[in-house]
């Protein structure tokens, strides 16, 4: 059988280890995008690509303050999200992605603390060496999930009483609780880890699948999203059992709909990937609306210099290159282009602002975000670089890789472009 092991509210069950006197209390941890890194003080970032997943940012700095005092601005409002909640405080109806500012709202004597990105990566680490110990095979689905196989390892019939000691000995030695599901495929065990939590256990046998996932809403299954749900609902379809009962009107929705059918039914499965390659890196802020297009080329400028930094970092040539925009009244642009040529970060600047130029179709309108992202490194798309322009590209590549060792050593602000600097 497969196994899902998911950390309950994993940021919260972390901040209690470094302070036991969170246990039993309403806490949440609140998150804030980082636009420190457009001002002059910026602090030195750091830059993880172990893991991955909801609001683990790949770049990330340490607060410091780590309570609410942190997500306050200079005129004293409270900015930000939450990132998690404790179930007690999910008592008072507080959520992740909440703004903070409604939470306390809703829960006065919830207690705000600041992310601490280094624990939640030291934290996820340990684990993922714990359960390689106890497992022939794990793969880490994010930061907080891990999924395990136990075929020929632990007999049917075992495995209830397995991940039960498994869940025992976790909290016991790493103190994180954690909740585990059991099933013959991936998808049906992360659907119980669901039905599991808190700090529980639940195994669905093979013939048991369609009793336990009849009452179960669409959009609670993984691989279900907003356009699926769409199709679905109308055809009066909102619940697992409903979906397995009409197989001939989902299949009817195309391949995925098919492949999607045999997952809900658990008979179709996906094999564990131990390590995962990574297949993109990219870097967004969310920041107040900011009309000032010169000060939003300049952002442009500093996102681009820290996505290069990470690139260098990850040894790889990016040729598929996308920014987005979202004005202040939701709505968006985006502009990509593809690219195979030696990576040197003078040329990727010019691209990302010459990207931002032809994205920004909105000229009337404040922007409040910029993403950019890069994917199909030449490792996985097998692209071959174009050989116009190599000598002068190689040059500047290897002027680069100089820079890259200076920041390595010194931040990531030590070398700027006069581009970046105020006007």
């Amino acid at each position: 059988m497969k196994i899902h092991i998911d950390i309950d509210c994993f940021f919260v069950s972390a901040a209690r280890i470094v302070e036991p006197a969170l246990y039993g209390k309403c806490v949440a941890i609140g998150g804030r995008s980082d636009t420190k890194i457009f001002t002059p003080d910026a602090k030195k970032q750091v830059v993880n690509f172990e893991n991955s997943g909801s609001f683990v940012p790949i770049f990330y700095k340490a607060y410091d303050k780590d309570d609410i005092e942190t997500f306050k601005d200079k005129d004293g409002r409270v900015r930000g999200i939450l990132t998690t909640a404790s179930y007690e405080a999910r008592a008072y109806g507080v959520k992740t992605t909440m703004s903070i500012v409604q939470a306390c709202h809703l829960c006065p004597e919830l207690i705000i603390k600041a992310p601490n990105m280094s624990l939640y990566q030291e934290l996820s680490h340990k684990l993922h060496e714990y359960l390689s110990l106890k497992i022939p095979m794990v793969e880490q689905a994010s930061i907080d999930e891990f999924y395990g196989d136990l075929e020929g390892w632990v007999e049917d019939e075992d495995v209830p009483r397995f991940i039960e000691n498994l869940k025992e000995e976790i909290k016991r030695d790493i103190n994180l609780p954690v909740s585990i599901g059991a099933a013959q495929t991936k998808y049906i065990a992360k659907l119980a880890t669901t039905y599991a939590k808190p700090f529980g256990c639940k195994c669905v046998y093979k013939e048991s699948v369609e009793v336990f996932v009849h009452p179960i809403k669409i959009e609670n299954f993984a691989g279900i999203g907003k356009s699926m749900q769409k199709k679905l609902k109308a055809s009066h379809i909102y619940t697992l059992g409903e979906l397995l009962q009409n197989r001939g009107r989902v299949e009817s929705f195309g391949p995925y709909a098919k492949e999607l059918y045999k997952r809900v039914k658990g008979e179709s499965d996906a094999n564990l990937k131990p390590s995962q390659t990574r297949k993109s890196i990219g870097i967004s802020r969310t920041f107040d609306p900011i009309f000032n297009r010169n000060e939003l080329k300049r952002r442009v400028h500093v996102l681009a210099r820290h996505l290069s930094f990470a690139i260098e970092k990850l040894s790889v040539i990016p040729t598929l290159f996308h920014l987005s925009i979202s004005y202040e009244l939701n709505q968006n642009s985006h502009k990509n282009i593809s690219i195979a040529e030696l990576f040197t970060e003078q040329k990727f600047d010019a691209l990302c602002l010459k990207l931002f130029t032809q994205a920004d179709i909105e000229r009337r309108l404040k922007i409040i975000r910029i993403s950019i992202n890069c994917s199909s490194f030449t490792r996985d798309s097998k692209k071959e670089l174009s050989l116009i322009g190599f000598a002068e590209d190689k040059k500047m590549r290897q002027l680069s890789k100089n820079i890259h060792v200076l920041r390595e050593k010194y931040g990531i602000d030590v070398v700027k472009f006069a581009s970046e600097f105020y006007i």
